[in-house]
């Protein structure tokens, strides 16, 4: 088990997460956001040389890059912090603990991180999402095993700066409910999701209702068909990726 040294600065709700079992972790390194005109804006370390194929585990190490504003996590056994909390946690703006064993996160976790801007937690072993900073531009829990009974029907509701979802690779029945007017892309492919209604994405008593700011939204690898559901794109720009036929 892996221990941070305690002269890092660490985050105040590292001791509320609970890791999984070892055994049942992605291997998965390398992920692509899948938009041309959008930039990554998390972390450049390029790991695909390193890793090469990303299928030996146990030969990766924690990557963390750390800074006043941003801190990385990867790729970790456990994390074991110290308990000495530092004041300027609270100033992060972004967050990403991608691949550890993270299976539960306690609602109460983010509630210091009030201008947290994105938070990624991919590759983990999660069933349900928690509480949601208020600020989030960014929001990443692709590859986790995450069910649409775990995600609240407000979840989304009051980000109304989230731009960036991503919850490709779940095992999702359903596209979640109250997505806020700001998101640009929606990532939801490869999950679970049978159905859609016109107001998924629209709204069904307004007809002159257009969604401006959707630029993607991916539903391939989905068992439903889109082709059926044609009154639930009227009001974007773009139809969405995924089966018509």
């Amino acid at each position: 088990m892996k221990t941070l040294q305690s002269t890092l600065l660490l985050l105040l709700f590292v001791p509320l997460i609970k890791p999984g079992s070892p055994t049942q972790q992605d291997s998965r390194i390398i992920y692509d956001y899948g938009t041309d005109n959008f930039e990554e804006p998390l972390f450049t370390q390029d790991y695909e040389d390193k890793y090469l194929d990303g299928k030996n585990i146990k030969e990766k190490e924690t990557k963390i890059i750390l800074d006043e504003k941003s801190l990385q996590l990867q790729k970790d056994d456990s994390v074991t912090p110290p308990s000495t909390k530092k004041e300027n946690d609270a100033n992060l703006r972004r967050l990403d603990f991608t691949g550890n064993l993270i299976k539960d996160i306690e609602d109460g976790t983010f509630s210091k991180l009030s201008l947290l801007e994105e938070l990624t937690l991919a590759e983990n072993q999660l069933l349900k999402l928690p509480v949601l900073p208020p600020k989030l531009t960014l929001f990443n829990a692709k590859y986790n095993k995450i069910k649409s009974r775990g995600i609240k029907a407000n979840t989304f509701k009051k980000l109304s700066n989230l731009s960036f979802l991503y919850l490709d690779h779940n095992a999702l029945e359903s596209v979640p409910l109250n997505l806020p007017e700001s998101l640009r892309v929606i990532h939801l492919q490869f999950n679970n999701i049978t159905s859609i209604t016109d107001d998924t994405f629209c709204k069904a008593n307004d007809t002159r209702y257009i969604r401006d700011h959707i630029e993607e939204i991916r539903l391939e690898g989905n068992p439903i068909i889109l082709g059926k559901h044609p009154n639930s794109f009227t009001c974007l720009k773009r139809l969405p990726v995924g089966s018509y036929f």
